[in-house]
């Protein structure tokens, strides 16, 4: 067998079904999560939750733990992009000035309508 020739890798069903039942658990952590109020760590908890299934996905359901060493790194590349624009989207959004004059526009937004309500 030459060192170019593509083999297939088989996970067995049991490794799927952990993963699935996994993904199932992480969802229901997911609903519940959003149900408890974290303050501003609702969003955090979220996302890193989503980080972790899209992970299991692309790791295992996708083979992506298996592929080439060329493949992960189109992934990876993929990824460090993707942190790069939102990155530079969130530090844009945060050295926003209103037209008021008021920096953290959704800050001011959010903070009026908790006083309303309180």
């Amino acid at each position: 067998m030459s060192e170019h020739e593509h083999t297939e890798h088989i996970v067995s069903p049991g490794t799927y079904l952990a993963i699935f039942l996994t993904l199932l658990a992480l969802t229901g952590i997911t609903v519940f999560a959003a149900f408890v109020d974290l303050g501003r760590f609702n969003i955090v908890v979220a996302l890193l939750i989503a980080t972790v299934k899209a992970t299991l996905v692309v790791l295992i359901f996708m083979h992506a733990k298996y592929a080439p060493e060329r493949t992960k790194l189109v992934i990876i590349a993929g990824v460090f992009w993707l942190a790069l624009l939102l990155f530079m989207t969130l530090s844009d959004y945060a050295s926003r000035v209103d037209y008021r004059g008021v920096r953290y526009p959704m800050t001011q937004i959010i903070s009026q309508a908790t006083l309303r309500r309180g």
